[in-house]
């Protein structure tokens, strides 16, 4: 199979930028499972880059996967494990008691989940760049 980091990081990177967009238009939720979607194919560029599979959505999983591998600090696992919070959540109104995800996630919770991605991004880019 050929190696395909810089798709994946390319992708990452356009995920986040339409997180960005979502926020500015309000859709809170929209931006947080995107935001998620672009540190989880963030972290997926890392593995190929390296040669190794990456199997699943969790970006802590894919994160923690990496230190077995590389130094991965506790805190950038806390921004994989926040994110992971919106994967299901941000989409299906049966994640909740009543009503929709829109209803409950927040402007704040937007902005969380990009600076979060933007962390991860980061340290993935200075693996691929080394």
């Amino acid at each position: 199979m050929p190696e395909r980091s810089r798709d994946w990081y390319r992708q990452a990177e356009r995920d986040l930028e339409s997180a960005r967009v979502q926020l500015g238009a309000g859709f809170f939720e929209w931006a947080c499972f995107i935001a998620q979607q672009s540190a989880e194919k963030a972290a997926k560029a890392v593995y190929q880059k390296i040669g190794a599979e990456a199997w699943g959505h969790s970006v802590l999983d894919l994160l923690t996967g990496l230190g077995e591998r590389m130094p991965v600090e506790d805190s950038l696992l806390d921004e994989g494990r926040r994110l992971d919070r919106y994967y299901i959540p941000s989409r299906y109104p049966n994640s909740w008691v009543s009503g929709f995800p829109g209803r409950y996630i927040t402007e704040e919770d937007a902005r969380g989940a990009i600076a979060g991605a933007e962390t991860i991004i980061r340290f993935c880019k200075g693996v691929l760049a080394g």
